[in-house]
């Protein structure tokens, strides 16, 4: 076997830390880009040569001709979401890289998207926070042994199959939430002529990915929300409903751990969450506003605002050990940039108690106050610095304390969002 270089991206926070762009960065140097988990709830936007792409379940690796995009079999997807994203970003005439799709990805079904809409609009106060898009509950099919994995559409009894399946859930729908059914010859017509779009591209991508690192090939794993949404080790209960952490990599892309050898995570140099939660560092005034306009920090895909915050660095160490990350990336630090007084939080404070971990609980999460470090800020405009040395002395003290607490090396940072406002300060690909 030849020598491994494969490298995990991996939000470090409730995601929207800028994966997309991190893991287009590291696209033009790799040959293979597998996302291992989620939906089509985990928008990416990339921007380069002026223009902005945006795509939510297809790797962002596709932009690069040379690569072979894999989604895994920890995903879930929607098929027919799946070939209108194809369409769109096949018309953009950029000149796309190879996708391939595993037989053993769960389907994300029209039935499943009205659960989640009947299942979070029942939750009244206790509400999650879904996108609506049917992730959930096509997880708990998947756990519950009710799912439609796409290899199954290819079996001959495939379509007296899915009618059980589908006039169960029609069941539940009208006795639990009141839901008129609908029709079950218009959801398979739809289903099999998105397959047959895409048919010539599903395959067992375990087998693609393994033989590709053990020939030597670059292959980088994407993930999709962050580390604090990990159906385990994410905040629960409002995080996502698969794991999102680095560690499931190999699991959600049918691989040995061990052909595994770099994690990056990435963080902003500030804190957003969207939807319910605890948010012990959260800017509740006009230096949040401020940075949330400057920030653009609006969902890619729903356009809800963001909640905005100092960094957690105590959330960040978390993520740091339930992914086991080798090294951060700080993205969006320009937009720090005219802050007097830029604040780290190293600590919590539970119950006139000092902590320096993330609560099991809701409850104790929501109780605690965020201990703060006070550092200078700068005024400089950054977004045209091209070396760590080129950052202001306070900029450069800001990315060294936060290296520091977490005791983890800062591979890089970016002042903007092109591909060519990435500052790399150690090669780990």
């Amino acid at each position: 076997m030849k020598k491994i270089n494969s490298l995990v991206v991996v939000g470090s926070q409730w995601g929207d830390e800028g994966k997309g762009k991190m893991t287009d960065y590291f696209a033009q140097k790799a040959d293979v880009v597998v996302r291992f988990a989620g939906g089509d709830n985990a928008g990416h936007i990339i921007n380069f040569n002026g223009q902005k792409h945006k795509v939510t379940i297809i790797p962002s690796g596709i932009f690069n001709a040379n690569v072979t995009s894999v989604i895994g079999n920890g995903c879930v997807v929607n098929l027919i979401n799946l070939v209108k994203e194809l369409k769109t970003i096949q018309a953009s005439g950029v000149k796309l890289g190879k996708l391939l799709i595993s037989d053993r990805a769960q389907l994300i079904l029209p039935y499943h998207i009205l659960i989640d809409g009947a299942q979070e609009d029942s939750r009244g106060a206790r509400k999650i926070g879904t996108t609506k898009r049917g992730i959930g509950p096509t997880y708990q099919d998947k756990t519950a042994r009710l799912g439609i994995r796409i290899a199954d559409l290819e079996e001959k009894d495939f379509k007296e199959t899915f009618k059980e399946i589908f006039d169960y859930q029609m069941m539940f729908l009208n006795k639990m939430f009141n839901v008129e059914p609908i029709s079950f010859e218009e959801t398979y017509k739809d289903l099999m002529e998105a397959y047959n779009v895409v048919k010539d591209c599903v395959t067992d991508t375990g087998i693609f990915v393994e033989k590709a690192i053990k020939d030597g090939k670059n292959v980088l794993f994407e993930g999709a929300q962050g580390a604090l949404l990990d159906i385990d080790h994410g905040t629960y209960p409002f995080v996502t409903s698969s794991n999102t952490s680095a560690n499931n990599a190999s699991t959600g892309t049918g691989i040995s751990h061990k052909l595994i050898n770099n994690t990056l995570g990435v963080v902003k140099a500030y804190s957003t969450r969207v939807g319910a939660g605890a948010f012990p560092t959260e800017l509740l005034n006009e230096i949040g506003d401020g940075i949330r306009e400057r920030g653009h920090e609006y969902g890619s895909n729903t356009k809800r605002p963001r909640r905005v915050g100092w960094i957690d660095l105590v959330a960040l160490k978390h993520a740091i050990r339930t992914s086991g990350i080798d090294y951060l990336f700080i993205t969006l630090l320009d937009v720090l940039s005219g802050i007097d007084e830029l604040m780290i939080c190293d600590k919590y404070v539970l119950d006139n108690k000092e902590i320096e971990y993330v609560p099991s609980t809701t409850s104790k999460h929501e109780r605690c106050s965020a201990k703060y470090i006070s550092m200078p800020g700068w005024k400089e405009n950054i977004t045209q610095v091209k070396t760590f040395d080129e950052l202001p002395t306070n900029a450069k003290n800001y990315l060294n304390k936060i290296a520091e607490i977490c005791e983890t090396e800062i591979a890089g940072f970016s002042v903007g969002p092109d591909r060519l406002q990435t500052v790399i300060t150690k090669e780990i690909m």
